[in-house]
């Protein structure tokens, strides 16, 4: 495995976890149904609250727009963005993200987008 040089590894100081879920995931905006999947990762990274990664192909592309946003995680690679556009209200900025070649250890998320829960109202029934 090459480790790039600002790249960290998971470990106990800051585990990532992430698992298949037979769950049924629902991300809304207002009462526009924008994903919708039973195929979901849950990525628990340390103390932080878990993402749901849902597979792209679960997501509706028409309300999504390709954002010019990039951020940087040590542990996960470079995250690209996603506006939400359509639907109820205005196009909301950078709410989806997902990582297109994330690091080794995490590379299962890849083909995957997650939202900002404080943005999108996500429903989680087993």
């Amino acid at each position: 495995m090459t480790i790039a040089t600002d790249q960290k590894l998971p470990g106990p100081d800051h585990p990532i976890t992430i698992e298949r879920s037979n769950a049924r995931v629902v991300v809304r905006r207002g009462g526009v149904v924008i994903a919708e999947t039973e195929r979901a990762l849950e990525l628990q990274e340390a103390s932080y609250a878990a993402v749901w990664y849902i597979p792209i192909e679960d997501v509706a592309a028409s309300h999504l727009a390709p954002s010019d946003h990039h951020t940087y995680c040590p542990y996960k690679g470079e995250a690209s963005y996603y506006d939400i556009v359509g639907g109820d209200g205005p196009p909301l900025a950078n709410s989806v993200w997902y990582y297109g070649e994330p690091y080794p250890p995490v590379a299962e998320i890849r083909g995957h987008v997650a939202f900002y829960a404080d943005r999108v109202s996500i429903t989680v029934t087993a």
